[in-house]
C-alpha cells in the first residue's frame, strides 16, 4: 500500500477532527478578545472539506453555510477542535455537522465555541458537474437524530430561498454600506484552483465587521449567520467586491446583508457576478466584551424599507419551522 492510499474502511468514514492552536495572527481586531467569526468559519471550511471529500472519494465545493450559532470567543493560544460528520446525504450534496470547541492547554477542559451546517457537492473533474457520492445510512440513535435535524432545516432553506428573491438589493439606498474591492490571490486558492470557500467566509465577516463598526462606533461581533449561499466560483485574479449593506437594527442586533461579487478586472465592475450572498447579525460589545444596545437604523428609502421588512421575515421564517438543534452533545469535555 503507497503512504497516500487510506484502507477503504478508513477512506468512507463519516467524521474527522482537528486540532490545532488559535494564533495570535488569526485575529483581526487589536485588543479583540477572541478570534474573528471569519477565521472561524474558515477551519469549519476546512474540516468540512476533508470531511466531504474523505466520505465521497471526490473534490467538492461548499454549496451552503447556516445556521451558525457564535455561542463565545476563542482566546489566542487556546487549543481548537473541529468535529465534522455526515449527517445527510443526497444524490451528490453531503450535510455536515460541525462543532468548534476550544480548550485552554493548562486546564484542557473543552467548551463549545460554534456550531453549523455545511453542505458540499462532489465534483466530476472531467466534466465540472456534480457527480453521486456514496449514501450515507445512520446507524445508532445519535446518527439518526442529526439527520432528522439536518432533514428539519431542507424546508427552511427553500423557503428562505424563496422569499431571498423577491429582493434585488441594489436600488436606492441610505442605509450604513462598505464595499472593499481588490483581487483574489495565489494564496486565496483551495485544491481545485478556485478561492476556498472559507477563505471568501473571511472576506464576508472582515467587511460585516467593518461596516458595523463604523457605524455603532464600538467593536462588534459576528454573533449568528442565517445563511451563506454559494453560487459561483471565484477565480485567482478575479476583481472581488465584498458589499456589507445593514438591513436591519434590533434592540441589540445589526443584521447585515453582504455580496460578495466577482469577475474578470478587464470587464469593470459592472460585468462582476454574484458569487456568494450571506446574512449575518452583530453585536456591539463595550470594553468588558459585554453586549451593548445598537445604534438604531431608521430606513427611508423604498427599498431600505423592504430590506427591513426583508430581515424581519428571515427571522419569522426560522421560528415558524423551528428546525431541531443539530448538537445537543455536553457543552465540556476534557482533552483526552
Amino acid at each position: 500500500m503507497s503512504p497516500t492510499t487510506l484502507p477503504a474502511d478508513k477512506a468512507k468514514s463519516p467524521s474527522i477532527v482537528l486540532r490545532f492552536m488559535a494564533l495570535p495572527t488569526d485575529q483581526i481586531i487589536a485588543g479583540a478578545q477572541g478570534i474573528g467569526g471569519g477565521r472561524v468559519l474558515e477551519w469549519i471550511d476546512q474540516a468540512a472539506y476533508a470531511c466531504a471529500v474523505q466520505w465521497s472519494g471526490k473534490y467538492c465545493v461548499t454549496a451552503y453555510v447556516g445556521h451558525i450559532h457564535f455561542t463565545r470567543p476563542i482566546p489566542s493560544g487556546h487549543i481548537v477542535e473541529v468535529r465534522s460528520r455526515i449527517a445527510m446525504t443526497g444524490r451528490s450534496s453531503m450535510h455536515i455537522v460541525n462543532e468548534v470547541r476550544s480548550a485552554d492547554p493548562r486546564d484542557g477542559i473543552f467548551t463549545r465555541a460554534c456550531d453549523c451546517l455545511v453542505i458540499f457537492v462532489a465534483m466530476d473533474p472531467d466534466t465540472g458537474r456534480s457527480t453521486e457520492v456514496p449514501p450515507f445510512s445512520p446507524e445508532t440513535d445519535d446518527q439518526r437524530r442529526v439527520w432528522e435535524a439536518a432533514e428539519s432545516r431542507v424546508q427552511l432553506r427553500k423557503a428562505i430561498e424563496k422569499e431571498m428573491e423577491k429582493q434585488t438589493y441594489d436600488g436606492p439606498s441610505d442605509a450604513p454600506r462598505m464595499i472593499n474591492r481588490f483581487l483574489a490571490k495565489p494564496t486565496d486558492v483551495n485544491w481545485g484552483g478556485n478561492v476556498h470557500g472559507g477563505t471568501a467566509m473571511e472576506w464576508i465577516d472582515e467587511a460585516g465587521t467593518a461596516c458595523t463598526m463604523e457605524w455603532s462606533g464600538e467593536r462588534t461581533v459576528a454573533v449568528y449567520a442565517g445563511g451563506i449561499r454559494f453560487y459561483e466560483p471565484i477565480s485567482i485574479g478575479d476583481l472581488i467586491e465584498v458589499d456589507a449593506r445593514m438591513m436591519r437594527t434590533d434592540a441589540r442586533s445589526m443584521q447585515m446583508s453582504i455580496h460578495v461579487r466577482a469577475g474578470d478586472p478587464r470587464g469593470g465592475r459592472e460585468s462582476l457576478r454574484t458569487a456568494i450572498h450571506a446574512t449575518v447579525a452583530y453585536m456591539a460589545m463595550d470594553n468588558d466584551w459585554q453586549p451593548l444596545a445598537a445604534r438604531q437604523f431608521t430606513p427611508r428609502t423604498e427599498e431600505d424599507k423592504s430590506l427591513w421588512e426583508h430581515a424581519g421575515i428571515l427571522r419569522s421564517l426560522r421560528g415558524k419551522y423551528s428546525p431541531k438543534p443539530l448538537v445537543v452533545a455536553p457543552q465540556h469535555q476534557h482533552l483526552d
